[in-house]
């Protein structure tokens, strides 16, 4: 017996009705986007290798699938390093290009590649999957989707402005609860200058943006495995539990940081967008210091989303990048951009039924078939309908009337059209309302608009 097929863990398939949904996520972003002035791109599936490494500092780049060299990519290795332990530079000769990790650093390629064509500020969007090699868990996936935003070729904070805007929009169109963490780059950098660890803020940043997902004993464990010193880390801790409202918070860390130039401008910036944001959005926006968004490229305003009524990680992320173009010999372009989280925010809506009934119902109108005769007669109604925007089809087989009504039960398909040879003699067809029982006898026209006045 043949072995039941199966997926790599981490993916998913996804059928009529679920893409349904998925497309109604894509479909509100996109509009979202497109309200805010910006305009879609999308870039290869695979990047080279060299455009993916050393971007997304030492767990990113564990993380990256790597694609073998076509033809004979064993030819010119040594035996003796198949078996030795130089897997990165092993890994190197084997593999020239990788599964997109995330679509900002091809886009930071896309930018640098097509400078002459672009007009600055450039405001791109883009809806694509991306994969990494991660352990799968629940919200957690090794193939999933982003929706990028990102404005290049301004320092201007209201672009951050605008895009907690959009995220405000888009959660307020989805029906889901949220709240924005917001931080900054700048504040963390000052707080390792002020405990003394300056040139330790990688490892500080990476350590406490896992402190929701860790516990705060477990980050500092990692603190002190990363060469802090105990006295740095008991330095850290008031400004971890720092509590109180974003005000209060920003009064705290500016006494703090007094005497760091880098701190203090990252609290102005952090000020600038709060003040902004709450003239006009809706959801909660919170300065949260233990927010640091791993990846090394962030230099000013980091965000977060996290829906306030399920159980899951962060669902829409981004922030400031000042020099991400620097590392394709394009220096001091600017750029701040939001992703968010489809699958995500699929599981979230899942969870919270907030899906809107139509968006499951593909078919409008499902034309019953008799026979030969039948059919031809449905055939120039149907084409009427779709005409119409109507979404209609005709049961392909002449079948047993239970049969497709039961076809149209399972498909959820709100209205069935008969014709007989009593409908066919009079012109006209037999309309059931499936939901009510309702049936009325309705001529191609009057079908249409009874369809759309429902």
């Amino acid at each position: 017996m043949a072995q039941k097929p199966s997926i790599p863990k981490g993916t998913r398939d996804f059928g009529p009705s679920e893409m349904a949904r998925r497309n109604y996520i894509f479909d509100t972003i996109r509009s979202v986007y497109a309200l805010y002035g910006f305009r879609q791109i999308e870039t290869p599936a695979m990047e080279n290798l060299s455009t993916l490494m050393g971007k997304y500092g030492e767990e990113g780049d564990k993380l990256l699938f790597k694609i073998l060299n076509s033809g004979d990519f064993l030819r010119g290795i040594d035996a003796n390093e198949l078996t030795g332990e130089g897997s990165p530079k092993l890994a190197a000769q084997l593999c020239e290009k990788g599964l997109r990790y995330d679509l900002t650093v091809p886009f930071a390629r896309y930018v640098v590649q097509h400078r002459e064509e672009l007009t600055m500020p450039f405001r791109r969007f883009q809806i694509q999957p991306v994969w990494r090699a991660d352990r799968p868990q629940k919200g957690r996936y090794r193939e999933f989707y982003q929706c990028d935003a990102d404005v290049v070729g301004s320092d201007s904070l209201l672009n951050e402005v605008e895009l907690m805007q959009i995220v405000d929009e888009v959660f307020c169109r989805f029906g889901i609860r949220v709240v924005i963490k917001i931080n900054n780059r700048k504040i963390l950098t000052g707080i390792a200058e002020l405990i003394g660890q300056a040139d330790k803020i990688v490892e500080i940043t990476v350590a406490i943006d896992k402190l929701d997902k860790i516990g705060l004993d477990a980050v500092n464990a990692e603190l002190a495995e990363d060469g802090i010193p105990a006295e740095a880390i008991e330095r850290l801790q008031p400004i971890i539990k720092l509590s109180g409202s974003n005000d209060e918070k920003l009064a705290t860390m500016r006494e703090v940081l007094k005497d760091s130039e880098t701190g203090l401008k990252g609290i102005d910036e952090v000020e600038y967008v709060l003040k902004h944001y709450e003239q006009m959005g809706t959801a909660p926006l919170e300065l949260d210091l233990t927010l640091a968004r791993g990846l090394n490229y962030y230099t000013g305003c980091i965000f977060e989303v996290k829906a306030l009524d399920v159980e899951i990680g962060s669902i829409t992320g981004g922030g400031r990048y000042d020099n991400l173009t620097g590392i394709f010999g394009m220096p001091g372009l600017s750029g701040v951009g939001i992703s968010f989280g489809a699958d995500r925010i699929y599981d979230v809506l899942n969870q919270l039924d907030l899906y809107p009934e139509a968006i499951t119902t593909a078919t409008q109108l499902l034309f019953v078939n008799f026979g030969e005769a039948e059919a031809a007669y449905a055939l120039p109604a149907l084409a009427a309908c779709r005409r119409a925007g109507i979404r209609a089809e005709i049961y392909p087989d002449a079948a047993k009337m239970k049969k497709q009504m039961q076809y149209a039960n399972a498909r959820a398909i709100p209205f069935v059209a008969l014709a007989g040879e009593t409908e066919m003699a009079d012109g006209v067809f037999t309309l059931k309302n499936m939901q009510t029982g309702e049936q009325s006898q309705l001529k191609a026209e009057a079908i249409i608009e009874a369809i759309k006045q429902d």
